[in-house]
């Protein structure tokens, strides 16, 4: 088992197999030492985490949706690497999308949930560059919606 994947075991987390896209575009894109990683939905073991931040969705919740982004963000990485997740030097950028309201402003609390998950599970490499922004809607009713950008080894 990887490094990362020990941090992650001890979190209480394993890597799903990395999400197939939902239409025409490829889930990653490496060039360089950079991975772009397509914007991963809130998805659980049960199914879609869906719903709208300041209709009925609580930010803690919503925090939890990011979370479960992060980790299908990890599950793409380890597969830009072949497999070699600890190829990853550090997270460069997330950009987050919140399914809320017009009047929800909480939008970087939801976005915490990713954030937070990465530097727990990650340390220092998870420390990142963001922007938590709001959308009126996202693809199959989906709470939260995040995209990263990774530098790898």
């Amino acid at each position: 088992m990887s490094d990362i994947e020990t941090r992650l075991s001890k979190l209480g987390v394993t890597l799903p197999d990395a999400p197939a896209p939902a239409a025409n575009y490829v889930p990653f894109v490496v060039t360089g030492n950079t991975v772009y990683v397509s914007g991963q939905i809130s998805q659980g073991p049960e199914g879609l985490l869906t719903g709208k931040l300041g209709d009925g969705v609580s930010v803690e919740d919503g925090a939890a949706a990011a979370q479960t982004c992060a980790i299908s963000l990890l599950a793409q990485l380890k597969a830009a690497c072949g497999g070699d997740i600890d190829r990853l030097v550090r997270v460069v950028k997330l950009v987050g999308f919140v399914n809320s309201t017009a009047d929800f402003t909480d939008q970087p609390k939801v976005i915490n949930g990713a954030s937070d998950f990465l530097v727990a599970a990650l340390g220092d490499k998870g420390r990142h560059a963001r922007s938590a922004v709001s959308a009126a809607s996202l693809p199959l009713g989906v709470t939260v919606e995040i995209e990263g950008i990774f530098e790898i080894a």
